[in-house]
């Protein structure tokens, strides 16, 4: 049975001055997904989607080349949508991230609501899964929405407890079929760090 990969860019470059969803890939984040190419899950995959936002295109496009398939875009892909506070200071943005997770149904300082934000990434994997014609995939996004959507795979409350490690550049998969998760969050690379 087929296998989705779901992918998180790794590291950005970031600029206050620029909105998040036009930040690109920093040079240790161009070099670990460079990197990832060498893991031996990724050959077998035939289709490569990813969200629209510059760092997710970037890190779908360096996947796309090395296996010769062209990248799908899909808007509904998006990180939650933080545009209402828009760049925080990390250890601002850590503590807003707890209350979004920790508060689902509400909106954290304008942000997205969490339930809100699971039901778009599931709706959007799903609807792209539904005109799958076999072969595994990669799914190229976000930390946030992709840790809703194992959430909802595995059946689980919203929580942060369930986040992929910090930094980014981690993947989890599961059964196409059943929708069971094979695993979780592991590290795209072997340079990321422990």
């Amino acid at each position: 049975m087929p296998i989705v990969y779901y992918i998180t860019h790794p590291q950005v470059q970031i600029d206050a001055n620029v909105p998040v969803p036009h930040w690109g890939l920093s040079e240790i984040g161009r070099a670990r997904a460079s990197a990832m190419l060498d893991q031996p899950w990724v050959g077998s995959i035939r289709r490569v989607v990813s969200s629209a936002e510059r760092k997710a295109i970037e890190t779908a496009e360096i996947l796309g080349k090395h296996l010769g398939l062209a990248v799908e875009v899909k808007e509904r892909m998006h990180e939650n949508d933080r545009s209402a506070t828009g760049f925080l200071p990390p250890p601002e943005f850590e503590a807003v991230a707890d209350q979004f997770f920790a508060n689902p149904h509400k909106s954290i300082r304008g942000w997205e609501r969490a339930i809100d934000a699971q039901q778009r990434i599931v709706s959007e994997v799903e609807t792209v899964l539904g005109a799958a014609d076999g072969g595994d995939i990669a799914f190229v996004g976000h930390g946030g929405v992709g840790t809703l959507l194992l959430l909802s795979l595995s059946g689980r409350a919203i929580s942060r407890a369930a986040d992929q490690p910090a930094g980014g550049g981690n993947y989890f998969a599961y059964d196409v079929g059943t929708r069971r998760v094979v695993h979780g969050w592991r590290s795209i690379d072997s340079l990321a760090p422990r």
